[in-house]
Formats: C-alpha cells, sequence, structure tokens
C-alpha cells in the first residue's frame, strides 16, 4: 500500500511525497489505521523504522480534518519526550508533515527562556511536543491549558517511565478533561515498564510488536574489539584515521569521559564535538548543527543523547565504553543504519567490561562478532607518538631513580 492510497489529507500527502516517503514502514503501515481510528496502542519497534511518523501522520490528520470542519482553540495533542535532542528531532517530523495545514506544531524543552514560549503557546497551538521538566513549570504557571487535549502520546516511552516519570504522567490524564487517547512509543521494554505502560491505556489497546526476535535493525553489523582500557584512545584514533569521510558517533559512558575523548582526539589533530548533559541548549544545538551540516563528523555522546540524534548519513557507531543497560545498547546502534542505510557498530570491550558485551548478547539474543588484533598489530596501533614520547620520558624516570638510587648505596658504602 502506498501513502497516496490512504484516507488522509491531500497536504499531508504532498508533504510525504516531497520528503520521498512512498510507502509505509512496517510501524507505520500497523499503527496508523489504528490511530486514526481513536485506539490506544502501545507500540514497540527498532530504532530508525519510522516511529515517529507512525503518530504523527494520522494525529496532524486528525486535528487537520477537526480544525476543518469546527472552530476550535487550544491544544488538541501532547506528545512527551524524555530529552531536548529528542523533543527537537519530533518537533522536526511533525513540523515537515503539517506543512501547508491548519496544524500548528510547537516544541517546549528546557534551556532557553520561557518568555518567548509564553508567547508562541499564548498565540495558540495544536500540538505541543514537551520534555516534561519545563511542561510542568508552564502547567503550574497556568500558561499550559489542558481542556482540549484529547491524544497523548509518550516517545521512547520505556525511558520516560524507567526516569520515573509515571507519576507525572498519571498527574496529566487526570487533568485532561476529554476521553482521551493514549500512544506509546518505544524500541525496546521490559515487563516492569509494559505493566506500567498497560495500566496507562485502555483495556482494548492495540499492542504492535515489529520484529520482536531481533531487537536491533538488520542494517547493522556488530563487531567487538577487546582493548585494554587505557589503550581505547589509540585504537580510536586508528579508526578515525582509517575513515577520513564517514560519520561516526563515539559512546561513552560519562560526562568526564566525554570530555577526555575529545581532548585526547584533539592532541592528535582530529577535530571532534560532544553532547552531554553539562552542555547548555545553545550549546547542544550548535554541535549537532554542526554535525548534521558535516562541518564536524565525529560526535562523541553519553547515553542520554543517544534517543535523540537523528542524522540519516551516520555510517558508523563507536561503542568505546559498553553501556551499563543492556537495552542502552540497541538505542546506541539505532543511531547508524536508519530506514534503508546500512551501518556498522564497533565496541572497545576492556577486561573488565566483558560482563557488559555478555548482558548486551544476551539482550539481542545474538554473538557479536570479534575483530582479532594479534600481537603485532596491537603493538602498532598502541605506540603512536604520543605513547612513544611518554615510554622515553617514563624511561629517562626510571634512569633517574637508578642513578640517584646508586649514588645512596655508593655513598653509605664509603
Amino acid at each position: 500500500m502506498r501513502f497516496d492510497q490512504y484516507h488522509i489529507s491531500e497536504d499531508i500527502k504532498r508533504n510525504l511525497d516531497k520528503l520521498g516517503f512512498k510507502r509505509p514502514t512496517d510501524i507505520q503501515y500497523k499503527a496508523i489505521p489504528s490511530i486514526l481510528n481513536g485506539e490506544d496502542v502501545l507500540a514497540i519497534a527498532q530504532t530508525g523504522t519510522g516511529k515517529t511518523a507512525a503518530f504523527a501522520i494520522p494525529v496532524i490528520d486528525k486535528i487537520h480534518r477537526f480544525k476543518t470542519s469546527s472552530r476550535s482553540y487550544g491544544i488538541k495533542c501532547i506528545v512527551l519526550a524524555p530529552t531536548r535532542e529528542l523533543a527537537v528531532q519530533i518537533g522536526e517530523v511533525f513540523k515537515s508533515l503539517a506543512r501547508h495545514t491548519r496544524v500548528e506544531v510547537f516544541t517546549l524543552h528546557g534551556g532557553v527562556e520561557q518568555e518567548r514560549q509564553i508567547i508562541k503557546i499564548q498565540d495558540g497551538i495544536d500540538v505541543l511536543i514537551a520534555t516534561p521538566g519545563r511542561m510542568f513549570d508552564l502547567i503550574s504557571q497556568k500558561v499550559i491549558k489542558l481542556a482540549s487535549v484529547s491524544t497523548l502520546v509518550l516517545d521512547e516511552a520505556d525511558h520516560m517511565l524507567d526516569l520515573g516519570f509515571i507519576e507525572d504522567i498519571r498527574y496529566i490524564k487526570k487533568m485532561l478533561v476529554y476521553r482521551h487517547q493514549t500512544l506509546f512509543f518505544s524500541a525496546t521494554i521490559n515487563d516492569e515498564i509494559k505493566k506500567l505502560a498497560y495500566s496507562q491505556v485502555k483495556s482494548e489497546a492495540i499492542r504492535i510488536q515489529v520484529s520482536p526476535e531481533d531487537r536491533v535493525s538488520k542494517n547493522v553489523s556488530h563487531f567487538v574489539m577487546f582493548v585494554e582500557q587505557d589503550d581505547k584512545r589509540f585504537f580510536l584514533d586508528r579508526f578515525l584515521k582509517d575513515h577520513p569521510d564517514d560519520k561516526v558517533i563515539v559512546f561513552v559512558r560519562t560526562k568526564v569521559r566525554a570530555e577526555r575523548v575529545v581532548k585526547a582526539m584533539g592532541r592528535v589533530g582530529i577535530d571532534v564535538v560532544s553532547i552531554h548533559g553539562d552542555k547548555d541548549q545553545a550549546e547542544r544545538a550548535g554541535v549537532m548543527r554542526s554535525f548534521r551540516s558535516g562541518e564536524s563528523r565525529v560526535l562523541v555522546a553519553t547515553d542520554v543523547s543517544a534517543r535523540g540524534i537523528d542524522v540519516p548519513d551516520v555510517t558508523f557507531v563507536v561503542n568505546y565504553d559498553l553501556p551499563e543497560k543492556a537495552e542502552n545498547y540497541v538505542h546506541r546502534v539505532g543511531r547508524t543504519g536508519r530506514g534503508i542505510n546500512k551501518g556498522e557498530a564497533i565496541s572497545f570491550c576492556s577486561p573488565e567490561e566483558k560482563p557488559l558485551l555478555e548482558a548486551v548478547e544476551e539482550f539481542i539474543t545474538k554473538p557479536v562478532d570479534v575483530i582479532h588484533v594479534d600481537k603485532d598489530g596491537y603493538a602498532e596501533i598502541t605506540r603512536t607518538p604520543e605513547k612513544a614520547a611518554q615510554e622515553l620520558l617514563d624511561l629517562v624516570a626510571e634512569q633517574e631513580a637508578w642513578l640517584s638510587g646508586k649514588g645512596k648505596r655508593s655513598k653509605k658504602k664509603k
């Protein structure tokens, strides 16, 4: 079935055509009719399979038709996202699909001044894409009114619920006056989160699960290299220099390690940018613009950012550190191999990280292919000018210590 055969607005069809969307993906094919019918939906599908459009298309169409037939004011749909980057990404999809329709879309998040956001909301919007913190600030200030909301969407629902937003979600749902539609979308979900999700949808909710036996896209190839923790920077240096024209996302566990990697690559002449929670919104937006445009080809990110990075031409994901939660591996590697594109995920595994690798393999239900590096190759990669200079300094220090000790012993003999 093609999008031009769907019973949706002609304006939306034209937008889809301009964006190159001819046929729906599996998740879109299964979710759009149920959402158009007003049913609650709990959908699980791999990252990069078009989940955002799966709910954006029917939500926009329903609001557009409603506004065409009657005068209506106020927010009709709230989309909650766990991170600013993901909220911005969802907002861009909604805006591109809502062009030339009557649907007004606005993205709300922290890190920027409230005044302009308040003015925009008061001017009148139909779809509000928001992170919970800023949204609740404006609800408490009575800027955001929920009386006309008929659809609540949670994107990356597992992360939202895992972060403890369940009480906030329950609070919002209690405030919704009309019988409303609830849509949960995620790439992964465990039994505990599933129970929480089911507690917030109607009993007859539609459950959609695409490729449940394979939690990662078939477009992504997976590899691991066993590397000592202190040698990872040398392997990353070699990898980036061997792939000078490719876009690469490097994932680390902490903000501190992200900046260490940036500095280490800077010392060997590789331009790298980073994104993490310590950067303000202007910095984060600037980093993403630079990476999307190709001005910067290497992005170092933490797991918090993993779900909000949607750059279609990322060739490689490098797990500089293996994730502490196995499901985060799925979200990391989902940044490559998006749509019809192919991608590769390379993990650096130190001896102490082997249990994390085993957890990842168990979670994705298949082994990760090992890239073997022989002793000579390992020595060649790690013997960089930086390391050679350090070895020379260490040798000089050892000789000085030895001479100093010898002098002391000679003195004693005398």
